[in-house]
């Protein structure tokens, strides 16, 4: 018996982690394609966007808050022909019951030209319609064009 309920343990965390990773990924379908109502779909109401940069010379972190409106209207602005993609290199999950973190390093594209990297950080929780992303915090080092 004990090991049949380790057995469905690992596959209920696998479906788990697979159900997690298809809200982040419909993330930036949303984000790739300025398709604001994709995202939305995956985001709690309540969703609190943040970035934490390191000014160019400087040796501390800025924070930067964006409102969610903000935030989607940012990617309304997008130019059709800016082509950006962010490249997930990597999937950190932790669960809890209802609760999820999710760490992904990431490279950022514009044309096809890498522009920056860094982390995204998601907080995700479950809701009687799937995973929401309650939470996104994000670095960015900027890569210096030679």
């Amino acid at each position: 018996m004990c090991c049949i309920t380790l057995v469905l343990n690992a596959q209920e965390d696998k479906a788990i982690e697979r159900d997690i990773k298809a809200t982040i990924t419909t993330f930036f379908e949303g984000l790739h394609t300025a398709d604001t109502l994709k995202i939305q779909l995956v985001c709690s109401d309540d969703i609190i966007i943040q970035s934490v940069i390191k000014p160019q010379g400087e040796n501390q972190f800025k924070r930067i808050v964006t409102s969610k409106e903000m935030f989607y209207e940012l990617i309304n602005a997008i130019p059709k022909d800016a082509e950006i993609e962010e490249r997930l290199l990597d999937y950190k999950i932790q669960v809890d019951g209802g609760m999820a973190h999710v760490w992904t390093p990431y490279e950022f594209y514009m044309r096809n030209e890498l522009v920056h990297t860094g982390v995204n950080s998601f907080q995700l929780f479950k809701s009687n319609k799937g995973w929401k992303i309650i939470y996104l915090l994000d670095t960015r080092h900027k890569i210096e064009l030679q």
